[in-house]
């Protein structure tokens, strides 16, 4: 292919391109809203220059155009830009021209093609031309600049609408519309279906908004007001926004919108939603004009005491960061496009001169609005322009390159398309430029690296910027952090908390809830009616805990511990068993230990009267059998108090089973014996003598029945140590489980089974001789015995906790007293105080009297 074809087949290629930096490079939702006076139509552009190929830009270089008359029979008048334009309030100083801002943008796009056609190895030996157009700040003339753009640059004023252009034929036998935008966010442009051959040089709001919910999140701001240009680029971006911050727990007050054709009453009812909101924090997702036609409004009613949060298009710029606003936006804080250094650019913009195209208007118009002259001699109140004038005395928007960062976008741009171009032509054929562009990865001077995902969109990063103030008073943009959406994700978010400057006086920033924290301990409850974030603290129910702020929900504690007084932290339950060093085990050991010590006591008695009537008439061998066996009574509720453990556990149940089977065994033995005795036909002295031998089996027998239910029941299923947690929730109740219910209710039956035997033995023995009767004192004992026993049961079964063995306790001790006490103390009371009683006459002298009285009645 000859270069002359290939050059012209670049040329219809980049015409097409041209909505690059046209439909996109903008409708601009975030320029400046300038007046100007009229200086020209949309559809020619301000400034140009051939070569073999073409690329198109269109800038707000002014914002609004004069409403033209339509008419049904006649073609309409060409779209005129206006050159001023009054901003809300009647003030000279709000009267702009030409927005230095977008001009500056402009020459920072021929700046990029003077590079690219100064370069020796992008694009060799092919030119590089350009045409920009004035967008006006509105839609329609976006669009008839760039259909101007691709039918021809002249427009006819004949009965066709065509022009002539050198693509023309080319042009129409293509289906795709090529547009690279450096200040389109609005994430409905990365839908590829709608559009597919979009790209652009700024991150999507489909991050912003992202980044926006997540800063908001990481200073605690659950409450917070929106608001936001009623656009694409504004609703598409706040819907974004409050998606992500519901997901993050943030609740959005109020959202309203401002149009840009709103009127000043319809700002200052937004005004009015904002100063009765009780939200600390407001999220401003504006456009320029907006932004200032909000910030004018706030000022009429002095909105102050907010922290605002900004998104891209404002959050830099510098004619919002004056003294006239600084009450209402310092402290600032918001993402902005990362700022980088175009070197060689200043000069560029320094050398720009009305004499580089002396029959250009809009450079003579940039000139006299930089230095307030006119070269029109004419007006009088104006001083003459003379050309000497200096830019470098100059500190405007246009000369300002402090802050380069959507001229970075625009920069970019153009070597996008000048890479794309440069492998179109590297592969000598007919390809599709969408492909080329999609493929471009490449680094700027700067290292900077410039590629589209298949999106079309470029990597989202972002810096964090605070409005500060320096030593001189001046508003300055700090970097207090960044977002790199490319990064895992939880890392992307970075900041700098320790230099930010708030604009309350806090350390740690503005609180912004609806309803204050609930601290930990508490749980937060909804309520009726209203948004998430506003809530009621709850206690967290006994047994749970929250240990961190705000908690949704109380956890519960695991099943050995328990919440503390503040619900914020588990402790180990409190462990309940009958200790010695308690009350009630201290009562209990003492009384457990007196009585051991009382039937010693009575033992020693008996041991010293054990040659007396009284006491060999009371069956000395079992009543020093009974002894013991009651002092073992006494002695095993020891074993009842204190930490169970495998030991003890098993040891009080044998224990006590073993003990009184063991006592009431040897009163079993002596009632029969006493029974047997004066039942019995013969004289006593005639009783057999082995006597004795039968006592000690009987004692024996009856003990060894118990021994062996013991022995079964440990060997089966033992006691063991138990934590019971189930009856008290609060704390942990250290028992002993009995292993087998069976066993235990077998030994506790058979020991009442001994005592009913003893009962009816006793009754049957009430009738005989008083002065040497233990049947009536057994039969006592045996009642309060049994009485004690019946009771023990369903005191034992409802009895909670430690007092379950307190019960028990009670009853071993009660009824060891009983039988202590009706047995042997009126013994005892003979052998101490009445000894005189203590003869075998005395103890024999009633029987004889009723057998003579009995006589006597015959």
């Amino acid at each position: 292919m000859r270069l002359e074809d290939l050059k012209q087949l670049v040329n219809m290629y980049v015409y097409i391109l041209v909505m690059s930096l046209l439909v996109v490079m903008e409708i601009l939702a975030e320029e400046d809203s300038d007046v100007c006076e009229m200086l020209g139509s949309p559809e020619f552009p301000l400034l140009s220059k051939s070569g073999d190929i073409i690329i198109g830009g269109a800038f707000s270089v002014h914002s609004q155009i004069v409403a033209s008359s339509f008419s049904l029979s006649d073609a309409p008048d060409p779209l005129i830009c206006t050159r001023y334009w009054l901003i809300i309030s009647i003030n000279l100083n709000s009267f702009h021209r030409l927005n230095f801002r977008e001009f500056r943008f402009a020459q920072t796009m021929i700046f990029a093609i003077e590079e690219i056609n100064k370069s020796s190895s992008l694009l060799p030996n092919v030119s590089v031309g350009y045409k920009i157009f004035d967008s006006c700040g509105s839609t329609l003339p976006s669009t008839r600049a760039a259909m101007g753009l691709i039918n021809g640059q002249e427009r006819t004023f004949g009965n066709t609408c065509s022009g002539h252009s050198t693509v023309h034929a080319i042009y129409h036998s293509l289906c795709f519309l090529i547009q690279i935008s450096h200040f389109s966010t609005c994430a409905c442009l990365s839908n590829r279906k709608e559009h597919p051959s979009f790209f652009r040089t700024i991150p999507s709001d489909y991050y912003q908004s992202r980044a926006l919910a997540q800063l908001v999140k990481y200073f605690g701001w659950t409450w917070v007001g929106a608001v936001r240009s009623d656009n694409d680029y504004g609703n598409n971006g706040m819907a974004t926004f409050i998606e992500a911050a519901t997901k993050e727990g943030i609740c959005v007050e109020y959202s309203e919108a401002i149009a840009r054709t709103a009127s000043k009453e319809q700002v200052e009812r937004v005004v009015r939603v904002i100063s009765r909101g009780s939200a600390k924090v407001l999220i401003a997702f504006l456009s320029y004009d907006e932004m200032d036609a909000l910030l004018e409004a706030a000022l009429s009613q002095n909105l102050t005491g907010l922290q605002w949060v900004g998104s891209e298009s404002w959050i830099t710029a510098h004619h919002l960061a004056t003294m006239k606003y600084s009450g209402i936006l310092y402290g600032s804080i918001g993402f902005a496009i990362k700022k980088a250094k175009i070197v060689g650019l200043q000069d560029f913009l320094l050398q720009v001169h009305p004499s580089q195209d002396p029959q250009n208007h809009i450079l003579k118009e940039f000139w006299e609005e930089t230095f307030g002259c006119s070269f029109q001699s004419s007006l009088q109140e104006t001083k003459q322009c003379s050309g000497s004038e200096r830019l470098r005395d100059i500190k405007n928007p246009f000369t300002d390159v402090s802050e380069l960062r959507i001229s970075n976008n625009v920069y970019k741009a153009v070597y996008a398309v000048a890479h794309a171009m440069h492998s179109m032509l590297k592969c000598g054929e007919n390809s599709e430029v969408v492909k080329h562009i999609q493929d471009v990865n490449f680094s700027l001077e700067s290292g900077e690296k410039v590629y589209f995902d298949e999106r079309g969109d470029p990597a989202a990063t972002y810096q964090l910027v605070n409005w500060q103030m320096n030593s001189a008073g001046d508003i300055v943009f700090v970097v207090v952090g960044s977002y790199d959406a490319s990064l895992q994700s939880g890392k992307e978010f970075t900041i700098n908390g320790l230099n930010i400057t708030w604009v309350t006086e806090s350390f740690e920033g503005p609180i912004s809830v609806c309803s204050e924290s609930c601290p930990p301990g508490f749980r937060q409850a909804m309520i009726k009616g209203k948004p998430i974030c506003c809530f009621s603290c709850i206690t967290c129910a006994a047994g749970e805990i929250s240990n961190s702020t705000n908690s949704a929900e109380c956890s519960p504690c695991p099943l050995e511990y328990w919440s503390n007084e503040d619900h914020n932290k588990c402790v180990p339950k409190v462990l309940e068993f009958l200790s010695y060093e308690e009350t009630m085990g201290t009562l209990l050991t003492a009384f457990s230990l007196f009585g051991a010590g009382l039937t010693l006591v009575v033992s020693f008695v008996f041991c010293w009267f054990r040659h007396t009537p009284l006491v060999k008439a009371s069956n000395s061998e079992l009543s020093f059998f009974l002894l013991f066996s009651l002092t073992l009574c006494f002695l095993c509720s020891l074993t009842f108090i204190g930490r169970p453990t495998d030991w003890s556990c098993m040891l009080r149940h044998v224990a006590f089973g073993i003990t009184f089977a063991l006592c009431i065994s040897c009163i079993l033995t002596k009632t029969i014996t006493v029974v047997i005795a004066f039942k019995a036909r013969t004289p006593v002295n005639t009783v057999p003598q082995c006597l004795a031998s039968y006592q000690r089996m009987g004692v024996v027998g009856g003990t060894f029945l118990q021994v062996l239910v013991c022995v079964v029941w440990l060997a089966l299923a033992p006691p063991f140590p138990h934590k019971n947690t189930i009856y008290a929730a609060e704390r942990i109740i250290l028992e002993c489980n009995l292993g087998s219910s069976i066993g235990f209710w077998v030994v506790l039956g058979y020991i009442g089974l001994l005592a009913v035997l003893c009962l009816i033995l006793a009754f049957l023995a009430r009738k005989l001789p008083d002065n040497f009767n233990e049947a009536k004192f057994i039969t006592f004992s045996m009642l309060i015995f049994s009485a004690v026993w019946v009771t023990f049961i369903p005191a034992y079964v409802s009895s909670p906790g430690k007092f379950t063995v307190a019960v028990e306790i009670f009853a071993i001790l009660a009824s060891s007293f009983g039988l202590l006490f009706c047995i042997f103390a009126p013994k005892c009371y003979i052998l101490l105080l009445k000894p005189e009683r203590n003869t075998k006459n005395h103890m024999m002298g009633r029987d004889l009297q009723k057998k003579k009285l009995s006589e006597n009645d015959k």
